[in-house]
């Protein structure tokens, strides 16, 4: 069985636990334009493949070997898929399409065998002269779809989807006055019950900054109730920030990175909740990094610096109590000339080459309360050239007891795949699960997709093959 390779890590002096690891038969990336994990359905691993213009699930059995494939049948015209939703027995594919001059977006959901059981119409637009550039999200619990768009730069369009039901549950179109996107919108979530909350941010400049807020809008799925409410920001400006919904305490939760006067670093970090229904009496608390936590992260640099640069908010995970973690990883990109040399001229038309860098995580764990618990860091260096950073950053494995955050040790073809274990009070443990050293893996880590509390899925992609490989703890 020279296509397939099951590692037992346990007995490689390497491995410190055991781990199960298979990886699946190439596949050959041609005119793919895109491509999703599935997960496993019915027994199968399957992965969907947008060819452009045609659309193929592919299945791998238990070994990792293919199994089976089938095309999937989308409307003739111009179609274009939006968004997938995977769940334990079926799957979705949202697209748009083309019919008689109309821009029409439908949802078809398949079962295990990638067999059709149901189709919906979910909105026709009419005669649009423009291409919308169509956004979609679902629910925490997957069983809700929200997708949206912006037209004429100021009026959002939102439509809201049953996944359950397979139906349409409501339509509305939000005018925004002195809305510009690139500079307001932040975010826009649907909660398990289908209701839509929106986030703009105001004024987020220095010469602003006393006046800088959150402006929220909240549609209520069943009375088609709009709740608008400002969040001020208590004079201190965003530079970052991310928001969920609470679906246990019913509450939006957002966490970020806050400046004093300087957005080229942040100073802090924010808390912020509040009940949709009560918005006068949401929770705001800031708390400013310490000396040692910022030497902690970027070491002998701390002495120059105040606060910390180039940092993201990736994740947010809620806390059974309605605190969070808050988790920022350090990147930075750099663009810079590749100089092109003979022997007489410098060529001053030569390319540029991207580089980037992914470095170390930060974990802060926060009350309800807005009061810090508890802070850590997690180092790692990451560097790679002109590939957009795929293979850079980390997945976030979650299980009830420890967070694992999974990552390449290096960018480069021969490498050690590790992971930090993260305890509830903010222990951890870092272990190396596996070296790619002949096996020809490239794994991206960032599109990688948690199938249950102790497996995933994670795509492999290597001179334009494709693999994937199923990590089982």
């Amino acid at each position: 069985m020279k296509n397939w390779i099951t590692l037992l890590l346990g007995i490689w002096p390497l491995i410190a636990f055991s781990q199960k690891i298979t990886v699946s038969e190439p596949i050959t990336l041609r005119s793919d334009y895109a491509y999703d994990l599935i997960g496993e359905l019915g027994g199968s691993t399957l992965l969907f493949r947008d060819k452009n213009n045609s659309f193929e699930v592919v299945a791998f059995d238990k070994r990792m070997q293919e199994a089976w494939s089938k095309e999937l049948e989308l409307d003739a015209r111009q179609p274009k898929v939006i968004g997938m939703v995977s769940r334990k027995l079926d799957f979705s594919v949202i697209y748009q399409f083309r019919m008689k001059s109309h821009t029409l977006i439908k949802v078809h959901k398949y079962g295990p065998g990638a067999n059709l059981l149901d189709s919906v119409t979910v909105m026709d637009l009419g005669a649009v002269f423009y291409t919308p550039n169509f956004v979609f999200v679902r629910s925490e619990d997957r069983s809700k779809g929200l997708i949206y768009y912006i037209e004429k730069q100021d009026l959002v369009k939102v439509f809201a989807f049953d996944m359950d039901e397979m139906e349409p549950l409501w339509d509305t179109a939000l005018q925004l006055q002195d809305f510009n996107f690139y500079q307001n919108f932040r975010q826009m979530i649907v909660d398990n019950e289908g209701n839509m909350t929106m986030i703009l941010e105001q004024d987020n400049f220095r010469s602003k900054r006393e006046t800088h807020s959150f402006e929220a809008y909240t549609f209520y799925s069943r009375s088609r109730e709009l709740l608008k409410y400002d969040l001020p920001m208590d004079g201190r400006l965003t530079y970052d920030a991310k928001f969920t919904f609470d679906n246990v305490n019913g509450l939006l939760v957002g966490g970020g990175l806050y400046s004093d006067k300087n957005l080229g670093r942040a100073d802090g970090i924010f808390y912020l909740s509040v009940d949709p229904r009560a918005p006068t009496q949401f929770r705001l608390a800031f708390t400013e990094f310490d000396e040692d936590f910022v030497s902690s992260v970027l070491g002998k640099e701390a002495d120059r610096t105040k606060g910390l640069p180039e940092v993201e908010i990736t994740d947010i995970v809620l806390r059974m109590d309605g605190g969070i973690l808050l988790v920022t990883e350090r990147n930075r990109t750099f663009e810079r000339r590749a100089a092109s040399m003979s022997r007489t001229f410098y060529d001053v038309n030569g390319r540029f080459a991207v580089d980037y860098y992914y470095d170390e995580v930060l974990v802060i764990s926060i009350h309800p309360s807005g009061e810090i618990h508890w802070k850590t860091v997690l180092h790692k260096k990451q560097y790679s050239q002109d590939d957009s950073g795929m293979y850079s950053s980390y997945f976030l494995f979650r299980t009830p007891t420890s967070l694992r955050f999974l990552f390449n040790d290096e960018i480069k073809y021969e490498n050690t795949v590790s992971e930090y274990v993260l305890n509830g009070n903010g222990d951890f443990e870092r272990n190396s699960l596996l070296s790619t050293e002949n096996l020809k893996l490239r794994l991206r880590f960032r599109d990688a997709l948690q199938v249950n509390g102790n497996e995933l899925i994670v795509p492999s992609e290597r001179r334009n093959r494709l693999r994937l490989v199923k990590l089982e703890y």
